[in-house]
């Protein structure tokens, strides 16, 4: 019995030395939120433990089931990038409590150096950046073809994806995507599109694809 506690204790230490190699990895190749981090290190060792504790206790096995669920849907969702370092974390815990420790050890560092590598090569990442464009207008301007001029000039490529009224329908919010030619030229751009339309508020900023949520 005692052999077994500490053999259980060993696996949980080993879980959570993986867990702060996983943290690291995670705050190095991307955008970072402290309890996620923090999570992430605590994360294996409680699925090492839980798993180890109702190994062939088939009723443990299912409140610990019903616990999980209950846990999921008072959860917020989460990115892509969340997600996947959720289950890297699980399986370094459920790969330790079954006693592969150096297949947890080996499969840990392969999928942390993937990671280091598709973050140095930017892999996935688009050349150019798109980005958010938000201007007001009055209600008398044909937003339709207004802007095109200015577009053509200082962007590669431009979509209107949304018209909004907003000032209880005095006011026009037309939303952009687009990509410029010449970074430089940004303040330049949003000096012409004030002068089309009456020095009204425009919004440039980078697109929210990162964040897009499963």
């Amino acid at each position: 019995m005692l052999e077994a506690i500490w053999n259980a204790f060993f696996y949980a230490v080993i879980a959570g030395v993986l867990g702060v190699v996983i943290s690291l990895t995670y705050m190095k190749t991307g955008k970072v939120s402290k309890n996620f981090a923090r999570t992430l290190i605590i994360l294996p060792i409680l699925v090492c433990v839980v798993i180890t504790m109702v190994n062939g206790n088939l009723g443990t096995s299912v409140a610990i089931v019903g616990a999980f669920s209950l846990i999921r849907f008072r959860s917020l969702q989460g990115s892509s990038r969340d997600i996947a370092f959720i289950f890297f974390a699980m399986t370094a815990g459920l790969t330790c409590s079954m006693g592969y420790l150096l297949f947890a050890v080996a499969v840990t560092v392969l999928v942390c150096v993937i990671l280091f590598v598709l973050q140095l090569v930017h892999y996935g990442e688009k050349k150019t950046e798109e980005k958010d464009l938000r201007i007001t207008i009055p209600e008398n301007l044909d937003y339709t073809n207004i802007f095109n001029e200015i577009f053509e000039h200082y962007t590669k490529g431009y979509k209107l994806l949304q018209v909004k009224t907003t000032n209880m329908g005095s006011l026009y919010e037309l939303r952009y995507h687009t990509t410029l030619k010449d970074e430089a030229q940004e303040k330049e751009f949003l000096d012409a599109l004030r002068v089309r339309n009456g020095n009204l508020t425009v919004i440039l900023g980078r697109t929210d694809m990162e964040e897009e949520e499963l």
